[in-house]
């Protein structure tokens, strides 16, 4: 992979993000008119950030000569379900993509523990020296991880539909909340929970 200056790299992964939110916010009291239909809220957010998701990974892939399967799987899923939100004016295959993205790596994680090949190991060996323990032990709770976001995803995607969940009601500004903030300090908090672990099993220095 070439080397790119980080302040680009996070802004072309960050900056899609960033825009889906601002775009939400000047479009959840308002509409924009796009081929004769009128969008709005989380659709209206959904028609600006698909194309810009789509150049700047594109982007990415011609600075880096390489993109993660995170971030291909995360483009595909993202045109398909954002396209049927905009096709059909309807937010919920939208919202419905994050559960599908957390669903998948969960089952691919615990697939490769039941075969017997830690796929994050493989992927993330090189950045993270660890024991084959502690990538077993990380693989599981990542996997748990994943579990519980695609289910909160889930309890705030029909919390936010106008029947609500259980007699819970939610904006819509609470899961866009969720996907653009919730989700990545979720993450850099459960990388930082695992601090020990790290510790723990980290292999031993080539010079120790």
């Amino acid at each position: 992979m070439r080397k790119v200056n980080p302040w680009l790299k996070a802004a072309l992964e960050y900056g899609p993000l960033i825009l889906f939110f601002v775009a939400f916010m000047r479009l959840k009291e308002q509409t924009i008119t796009f081929a004769g239909t009128e969008y709005g809220g989380v659709v209206g957010a959904t028609l600006i950030f698909v194309p810009v998701l789509v150049v700047c990974t594109l982007a990415l892939w011609a600075l880096t000569g390489k993109l993660s399967v995170m971030q291909v799987m995360t483009l595909v899923l993202v045109v398909v379900f954002g396209g049927l939100s905009v096709w059909l004016n309807d937010p919920r295959f939208f919202k419905m993509k994050p559960t599908i993205i957390y669903a998948i790596f969960a089952g691919l994680l615990a697939l490769g523990l039941a075969l017997r090949r830690n796929w994050l190991e493989l992927v993330m060996g090189e950045a993270l020296p660890l024991t084959h323990e502690g990538w077993r032990i990380l693989t599981v709770r990542l996997i748990l991880f994943f579990v519980a976001l695609a289910l909160l995803n889930e309890v705030l995607r029909y919390a936010t539909d106008p029947g609500g969940f259980m007699g819970l009601h939610l904006s819509e500004q609470t899961w866009v909340n969720f996907k653009t903030f919730g989700v990545t300090i979720g993450t850099f908090a459960f990388f930082i929970a695992n601090g020990r672990l790290f510790s723990r099993y980290a292999l031993p220095k080539e010079s120790d």
